[in-house]
């Protein structure tokens, strides 16, 4: 038989923890953990937003080192990736005034090549700080101005020895001789030669690095004006001998220096025009001009009609000092033309390969 129980005895009531039951949640207690949950999710979000990744702007800074002591000059902050080397020769100069721009010489390495303005900063950058070493490079010069100097010299002081100064020549001998045609038809190819290089220079050329030291500029202008005055001053003396072969020899010279002329002006032309329309990937061909037939078989034609100008020059003066230079000139070219075949066998290797430097058939 069951029992009944009595009213009177207190209830049991039943423990759900004991037996592994959940705890019925009160209402504040859900809201906390709603609260909670929120707080996680939005803790989780660890990505920034696309409008603020975008925004951010990361800068290098450039450390500017002395190359020979090895200690820091200065460090030029906020820098931007698109900045160039030029930029940052710029922002050197604001802190340090005395270093002009051109006369600065970065390195990314001691003993390595100075890098071009052109160079951007962030091909630089193997972290947020990028080492540069300094070289102060000397007083530089344009290009433009080295040229003109260099040329107009020679044109001035020829004209001043044709005049036959008191100063340079005896007036009386002067008076006495007579002056052989050669004597002005060298006087006339002589200017034509350095007008032709001025005119070319303000009109033609195009230069990159636009900087040079003032040092070459010295070098350059003591080698044309020291032997200009020596030339002219040969040609135009009173007792100057005409050639050898008389009116032929002075008649074939000057025609062949006329054509070098031509045709070295027509290359120079050639070569700008491929310089402005920015086509580098082929190297220059010939056109219908015949004066650029020379392509076929030279890789620095330019070179080759300077030296037959001076050669021609030689011939139709006939005159120690004219072939003194034009023997240095021609050295110096086939070594400015060796270097640059160098440069073009590894940009147009295909055109090239065939060809020679400066003098048509040696290789």
């Amino acid at each position: 038989m069951l029992k009944r129980q009595s009213p009177g005895a207190p209830k049991r009531s039943r423990d759900p923890a004991a037996h592994g039951a959940a705890l019925p949640m009160s209402h504040n207690d859900s809201r906390s953990f709603f609260n909670l949950s929120q707080l996680v999710l939005s803790a989780g979000q660890i990505k920034p937003s696309p409008a603020l990744k975008h925004s951010k702007i990361t800068y290098f800074e450039v450390e500017i080192v002395d190359v020979q002591s090895k200690k820091q000059i200065c460090i030029v902050d906020k820098v931007p990736p698109a900045s160039t080397v030029l930029d940052v020769k710029h922002k050197f100069h604001k802190a340090c005034p005395q270093w002009y721009p051109s006369r600065v010489g970065l390195q990314l390495e001691r003993n390595g090549p100075f890098l071009k303005d052109s160079t951007s900063i962030q091909s630089l950058a193997v972290s947020s700080i990028i080492t540069l070493y300094f070289t102060d490079l000397g007083q530089q010069v344009g290009w433009t101005t080295f040229f003109l100097t260099e040329y107009t010299g020679p044109l001035l002081i020829y004209l001043l020895f044709y005049i036959r100064l008191s100063t340079i020549y005896d007036q009386v001998e002067s008076r006495k001789n007579f002056r052989h045609p050669v004597v002005h038809l060298a006087c006339f190819c002589h200017c034509l030669h350095y007008i032709r290089h001025l005119l070319e220079t303000l009109f033609v050329h195009k230069f990159s690095e636009g900087h040079t030291p003032l040092k070459n500029m010295i070098k350059g202008c003591a080698f044309y004006w020291g032997f200009t005055s020596w030339i002219a001053y040969y040609i135009n003396h009173p007792r100057y001998t005409p050639p050898s072969f008389g009116h032929k020899q002075v008649s074939y010279a000057a025609l062949a220096f006329l054509m070098c002329e031509a045709g070295n002006h027509f290359i120079n032309v050639a070569l700008a025009h491929q310089t402005n329309s920015g086509n580098r990937t082929c190297f220059p061909s010939p056109t219908y001009n015949p004066f650029t037939w020379l392509f076929l078989l030279v890789s620095c034609p330019n070179y080759t009609y300077e030296a037959g100008s001076w050669i021609s020059f030689t011939v139709m003066t006939q005159t120690l000092p004219v072939g003194i230079f034009a023997f240095l000139m021609v050295i110096q070219m086939s070594l400015w033309a060796q270097k640059k075949h160098k440069l073009y066998l590894k940009r147009f290797y295909p055109e090239v390969r065939r060809k020679a430097a400066m003098i048509p058939i040696i290789f």
